[in-house]
């Protein structure tokens, strides 16, 4: 198919693939980490009753659903844990989907269209019909998370080998750029609502927004990027060999003892790494002491902010570290300032002190995934040809982490009430991952 393609065509296509990062980005931005949890905290609760645990009262905020009574906020990490657990069964379908039917824009274009409509139902989230909502908000996630296995299974097809890396971060980078532009048109329609009931209008509207930013600016990916021809229809024998391929991978991998030790390691402290990173604007609107809700809220999405622009040069800074110091020793380092900040969050009450450990969240969250995903590339067998199961399984791994992670999350919320016990308790799960990596031999090696 590159051979077909010459040089100012190739360029249109590569240009219309890296678009939908722009156009799907500002579902985690927007949906998961800023607008949507300020919402849900405001917003979705019947009643409030004090919970006390080890002698410390707290009030927390419950729902009823399906007749149960949860905190609210260890309702919304069940709920993302939930719908994890089933991308973790879907990803190895997925994946083989993708890899053999030859159908990867239409399954792109499915999922595109489930994410975006789902972001746009949100509009209509109701704490009175609280089952149906969560539903739209669990299917616009499997939307998201869906699309990105079809969505990367363009770019060997679409870039030579050489072209790949500049390719992935030019998508990185529209995404970036594309979801903080629409977050800051968020922000500011929301703040220049005159009051409280019309701000909370103004934020269900953005979810509305969302919707129809990723469902109108990825159909400029699905008109340029060319399909190949298919190869077959999608059947049993399609899914059974991504199956099979996965299984493959991972004997390989328990056969390699410095590979098997790395992904426990990441499996370990990845859980409380996307944790925090999902939960952290719930934590702000719970613990942090606001002088209004609309302080809050734009308090709460300009720490958003101030994490995403932090974040690439936290990247950079540690890989600069880490060609220094090794991998080994530079992912320990990083791991070790989580553990502060898990801790240090316990104490923190004001706005300002937040925002340090905001920017600081930003500075190792970069930095982490990006020497996770380097780290691991560079333990794969130097012979292999399969990349992409590798990092399918690299990918399972890391949800399955989330999984657990939300799991537990959940039940330290639910059981004492407090987002400040269950982020300070993450501090656990990342000295376990220091111990596990510190038992590899060295990464480089």
């Amino acid at each position: 198919m590159l051979e077909e393609i010459d040089k100012k065509e190739k360029k249109k296509i590569h240009n219309a693939w890296a678009f939908y990062d722009w156009a799907n980005s500002v579902y985690p931005l927007v949906i998961t980490t800023a607008v949507f949890p300020i919402f849900y905290n405001n917003n979705v609760y019947h009643f409030i009753e004090k919970v006390t645990y080890n002698g410390i009262t707290t009030e927390a905020k419950f729902v009823n659903f399906f007749g149960l009574k949860f905190v609210n906020t260890a309702l919304i990490s069940w709920v993302v844990g939930a719908y994890f657990l089933l991308l973790v069964l879907l990803l190895p379908v997925l994946s083989g989907i993708a890899d053999y039917s030859g159908r990867k824009k239409e399954f792109l274009r499915i999922f595109a269209y489930i994410g975006s409509i789902s972001c746009m139902l949100l509009y209509f989230f109701d704490k009175n019909h609280l089952e149906w909502s969560m539903l739209a908000f669990a299917m616009a996630g499997i939307g998201f998370w869906g699309s990105l296995v079809f969505y990367n299974a363009f770019l060997p097809e679409i870039a030579s080998k050489e072209e790949q890396d500049k390719l992935s971060a030019k998508g990185f980078a529209l995404g970036y750029f594309g979801s903080s532009l629409l977050l800051i048109a968020c922000l500011a329609f929301i703040m220049t609502r005159a009051d409280d009931q019309a701000k909370g209008e103004a934020i269900r509207w953005t979810f509305v927004i969302t919707g129809i930013w990723w469902f109108a600016l990825s159909h400029i990916t699905f008109t340029i990027v060319p399909e190949r021809t298919r190869k077959s229809v999608v059947n049993k024998a399609i899914i059974n060999k991504g199956l099979r391929e996965l299984k493959k991978v991972w004997q390989e991998v328990k056969a390699s003892k410095t590979l098997i030790r790395y992904i426990r390691a990441f499996f370990t402290y990845s859980m409380a790494v996307q944790t925090i990173m999902m939960m952290a604007v719930y934590f702000g609107m719970n613990e942090i002491t606001w002088s209004s809700e609309s302080a809050g809220t734009v308090g709460l999405i300009v720490s958003v902010l101030l994490i995403q622009l932090i974040a690439i040069p936290g990247a950079i800074g540690l890989s600069k570290i880490a060609a220094k110091i090794g991998n080994k020793k530079a992912l320990i380092l990083v791991l070790s300032l989580w553990v502060v900040l898990s801790i240090g969050a316990y104490f923190i009450h004001t706005p300002m002190g937040f925002y340090v450990v905001a920017g600081f969240v930003g500075l190792v969250m970069g930095g982490t995934q990006s020497l996770s995903r380097s780290t691991y590339s560079k333990l794969l067998p130097k012979d292999t040809k399969d990349t992409s199961s590798y990092f399918s399984l690299y990918d399972i791994t890391e949800k399955i982490g989330i999984v657990i992670g939300m799991l537990l999350y959940g039940m330290v919320i639910q059981i004492t009430g407090s987002t400040r016990l269950a982020i300070a308790g993450l501090a656990i799960i990342f000295i376990m991952g220091i111990i596990l990596l510190a038992r590899m031999p060295k990464l480089e090696d």
